[in-house]
């Protein structure tokens, strides 16, 4: 497969992702895009393949609006993974790229180590939605819609965060977010 196959593959990918998310409401559009922009321009950046992020941001949450919607969502990463795996063999993607697609579906919330600068990247792009300004307003707006108290509301998105910003491992992303983080820091301090 051709770099313009494998484009036209992460394209769909992309759609897919899109698709879900008209489904079932999650990940956030805005989140979702703020995690591809990231991750193009990180891959641009550390030289890294641009197409093969978009595929593995596209399907390392692919199926949490679903998880979420069936109760299931400490389940999603294993739906992601799973549907990522058929999606791309539906598309005869190489195992090259399976592998690491599969990897930055598997890794993206830590635990297992990263194959690839590609799906190291996927993580970061992740995790960078998640503590951005834009990501960190639009979770606590999702949050306010599905827990009651402020209290309950203010402590997940805080800890939403202090998981998010352990994950991150490359030293450009962790530049950027580490004053972020510590003004968000000092303010859920301020509401409590």
């Amino acid at each position: 497969m051709n770099q313009e196959q494998l484009r036209a593959v992460a394209d769909e990918a992309i759609e897919f992702a899109y698709n879900e998310i008209k489904i079932y409401g999650l990940p956030q559009p805005v989140a979702f895009d703020l995690s591809i922009q990231k991750g193009r321009l990180l891959a641009k950046e550390l030289n890294a393949n641009p197409t093969i992020v978009d595929i593995g941001i596209a399907m390392m949450d692919l199926k949490l609006g679903q998880a979420f919607k069936e109760k299931r969502v400490a389940e999603h990463v294993k739906m992601s993974a799973d549907a990522a795996m058929i999606f791309m063999k539906d598309h005869a993607v190489p195992d090259d790229v399976v592998r690491i697609v599969k990897n930055a579906t598997e890794a993206h919330h830590g635990g297992i180590p990263f194959v690839s600068i590609e799906a190291e990247i996927c993580a970061n792009a992740d995790c960078y939605r998640f503590i951005h300004p834009k990501g960190v307003f639009l979770y606590l707006a999702t949050l306010g819609k599905r827990l009651d108290g402020f209290e309950e509301i203010l402590s997940q998105a805080e800890s939403k965060l202090d998981e998010k910003m352990r994950i991150v491992s490359l030293p450009i992303v962790r530049d950027e977010l580490a004053p972020i983080y510590d003004i968000f820091k000092q303010y859920f301090a301020l509401a409590r």
